[in-house]
């Protein structure tokens, strides 16, 4: 029995060795090596921006004593879209939806930077926790909540925004508070039908790291989890010195639904709309309908010739956004 047990120990410490070696070893023996090739698809001559009329940026206190910021799109509308951007910018680009709805008295509009976004966050690229972000979302929400109360609150995103808003739908505190969701050009997750990271130039994932991280995660070692895994490709003439080009594990992780992404979606207690434009060059938008398919209530556009980051300027895009808000 004694040598049994013995044998036993030995394999499972030899076991754990190698399990740790092998995680080790991907986490830190790999590099982000930043993307190159052609974003011509994505257009992001696109991200036109009136600075004189960007409304200023204003602050909420988040759970940790934070002070995060956020623009705020003032209308007679009686409703509120809470709005989250895409990976490796902020909330600026989202200007010319957000002045639409306002103006046509279809919703207030908050468009927030996401922690380790914006003109100056207090550390780029990362956070404190996986989860985080949805903890600020979660703030953000009672935030508005109370500034609007009996309003309808709507909740929103643009890509990876749009994945943060899915992520956020399906976790423990799901916010009661929102009714709705909007999503544009969402992501989903590397192993959904949408999901074209092969043919992808926007962003480089290192997978041998993630790997590596995951496997530390499983068991509960996250110390390494500030270390970059993605880079993002922004033209160099369209920088400014605000946009975020790397991601650490835990905001990366925190941006995007989980493994489960189907569990995610069907948190979503409400009305779905899911637009994008068939010429999205970061996913296969004709997939959403698969993604979707078991949600009762999502209504799916995808509009002719527009880009990845087309539905939030054109104006055709726009009308039919309006409209389903105003439904």
């Amino acid at each position: 029995m004694k040598k049994t047990i013995k044998i036993s120990f030995i394999t499972l410490t030899s076991s754990a060795i190698i399990y740790l070696g092998m995680a080790y070893g991907l986490t830190i023996f790999s590099t982000v090596k930043a993307p190159s090739g052609d974003l011509e698809s994505l257009k992001f001559n696109e991200l036109q921006t009136n600075q004189q009329q960007l409304p200023e940026l204003q602050t909420y206190q988040t759970r940790d004593g934070s002070e995060l910021s956020y623009r705020y799109y003032e209308s007679t509308a009686e409703q509120v879209l809470i709005f989250i951007h895409g990976s490796g910018y902020h909330s600026e680009y989202l200007q010319e939806l957000a002045t639409y709805l306002s103006e046509e008295g279809v919703a207030k509009v908050y468009t927030p930077n996401l922690r380790g976004h914006g003109p100056a966050p207090e550390t780029r690229g990362d956070i404190a926790y996986i989860g985080q972000i949805d903890d600020d979302i979660y703030d953000l929400i009672d935030f508005v909540d109370q500034r609007h109360p009996e309003q309808p609150i709507i909740l929103g995103g643009h890509s990876s925004g749009g994945g943060t808003v899915i992520r956020t739908a399906g976790g423990d505190a799901s916010h009661e508070a929102v009714e709705r969701y909007l999503l544009i050009a969402p992501y989903i997750h590397h192993t959904a039908p949408t999901n074209s990271s092969d043919k992808n130039e926007w962003a480089n994932v290192n997978t041998p790291r993630m790997i590596g991280l995951s496997m530390l995660n499983q068991i509960g070692i996250t110390h390494v989890n500030d270390l970059d895994v993605i880079s993002f490709n922004m033209p160099s003439e369209y920088r400014d010195q605000t946009e975020t080009l790397a991601y650490s594990y835990r905001l990366q992780t925190s941006m995007h639904p989980r493994s489960d992404y189907q569990k995610d979606i069907s948190s979503m207690n409400g009305e779905i709309f899911v637009v994008a434009g068939s010429e999205d060059g970061s996913f296969l938008v004709d997939q959403y309908q698969q993604v979707f398919a078991e949600h009762p209530n999502t209504k799916i556009e995808i509009m002719d010739g527009l880009s990845h980051f087309g539905p939030i300027f054109d104006e055709s895009a726009q009308k039919e956004i309006a409209a389903w808000l105003q439904d």
